[in-house]
């Protein structure tokens, strides 16, 4: 029954994978991600347990449901390893991702609203074919071949293709409570689940290198689940209108199938994140947005910890081996998030919007060879939005966005294993995403 129940939950909710804000998406529902995905101080839709539940004291009744086409384009490339011959470039093949979502908001009476959000948190998404890098390189000393098997080694010698998905879904209940007639508080109490897989890392599933061998790669999809909440608060000063919201870390079970490669033996928790932000409406039709989010990679080690405390492990610190109390991770740094929407109601049918969202890369050039895997380097991101009224018939809305190509090259990790100093690592990313959704009042 609940293997059933789980089938149908993830078939309707938006579990796929984002990473714009790190790993973050940088909008929770299609009017807000229009405006570079301003939404906390500014009641759009009803999406208030990813955003502010708060904010749902002043929307109305309203139901939406849509989907989004999310198209990230990943790569990366070795250099500089001369006559360890481990050089090699390769472009991730999975690049096309639907993405729906869904948000109900009920008026319980003037001063209680309540609802449902649910949507994908973030997430991670790899798929490099191998063969890149010849049998007769140093890639024998990590994973030496098998007899009469082709290594196909990858780009960071492992066998075939390499890559991780990484999936997480919320399903966020929310109440608000307008406790003055401008005023209100809410919170967002939130389920998460998530799952995950990693194949193509045979050269770092062994005692030196991981506390759990066997249980570091190509071990199928294993999946984890977490509480936490939301908590919010919006209140209007003529026409300007404030928000804050706060997300706390979710603690999540382990990956059990993944003990021997994420900190603590499997562990992969939720960062907490706060936003604040003001919305102006300049005119009765011109709305202005401004916000700033903290994400707090630094909750999770598996995500936070630097990678070259492998270098530690391989010197006998066993926690700093893969799967460690404080094994290696991805070395995300805490990120600053700006983001800025403008809204112009043109007629009654016609609403357009666009906006920017700056975000700071969380992986530093130190950390790019374990980041090949996920490569979250995106900074900016211009968008743009429209909705059509229907009146009683509802509204459709949809946006675009485009964030161009951040690389980030530094020393690569297998310097330290033998390879020549000249040897380096780059990951390069873009994305596009394109959504629309259909909401109706009740």
């Amino acid at each position: 029954m609940r293997t059933r129940l789980l089938g149908l939950m993830i078939a309707a909710a938006p579990l796929a994978v984002q990473a714009t804000d790190g790993y973050f998406a940088h909008g929770y529902g299609v009017r807000a991600s229009g405006m570079g995905g301003a939404g906390v101080a500014v009641a759009l839709e009803p999406f208030g347990g990813a955003i502010n539940p708060a904010a749902m004291g002043f929307l109305g009744n309203m139901w939406q449901v849509g989907a989004t086409w999310f198209s990230p384009d990943r790569s990366i490339e070795r250099s500089g390893s001369g006559m360890a011959g481990i050089d090699g470039s390769v472009r991730s093949e999975s690049r096309n991702f639907l993405i729906p979502e869904f948000g109900v908001n009920w008026v319980v009476n003037p001063t209680v609203a309540a609802g449902l959000t649910v949507y994908g948190n973030g997430g991670m998404n790899t798929d490099y074919p191998g063969g890149q890098i010849a049998p007769m390189s140093a890639c024998a000393q990590f994973n030496p071949p098998r007899p009469g098997v082709n290594p196909d080694y990858n780009l960071h010698c492992g066998n075939g293709q390499l890559g991780v998905n990484l999936e997480q879904l919320m399903i966020a209940p929310y109440v608000a409570w307008k406790f003055h007639p401008d005023h209100a508080v809410g919170i967002a109490p939130t389920i998460a689940y998530q799952r995950f897989k990693a194949y193509g890392l045979q050269a770092f599933d062994n005692p030196i290198l991981s506390t759990s061998p066997g249980n570091v790669t190509n071990n199928g999809v294993t999946d984890s689940w977490g509480f936490g909440a939301r908590f919010g608060y919006m209140g209007n000063f003529g026409p300007v209108s404030v928000g804050a919201a706060y997300a706390t870390k979710m603690s999540m079970d382990e990956f059990g199938d993944y003990r021997g490669l994420f900190a603590e033996g499997g562990g992969f928790d939720i960062p907490s994140n706060f936003t604040v932000g003001a919305a102006w409406r300049a005119l009765p039709e011109l709305l202005l947005a401004l916000e700033y989010q903290r994400i707090y990679y630094s909750d999770a080690k598996s995500v936070n910890n630097p990678s070259r405390l492998i270098y530690n492990c391989a010197g006998g610190d066993r926690a700093a081996c893969l799967g460690g109390g404080n094994g290696a991770g991805f070395g995300w740094q805490d990120i600053d998030v700006w983001k800025f929407g403008v809204q112009w109601q043109i007629d009654p049918r016609w609403t357009v919007r666009a906006g920017y969202n700056h975000s700071e890369n969380p992986i530093r050039p130190e950390d790019v060879t374990f980041n090949m895997l996920a490569p979250g380097v995106m900074e900016d991101h211009y968008t743009a939005g429209l909705t059509y009224s229907m009146g009683k018939d509802g509204d459709i809305s949809a946006f675009y966005m485009y964030a161009p190509t951040v690389s980030v090259t530094g020393s690569s990790l297998f310097v330290g294993f033998g390879a020549p100093p000249t040897t380096t690592d780059t990951i390069r990313m873009k994305e596009w995403s394109l959504g629309i959704a259909y909401s109706r009042p009740f």
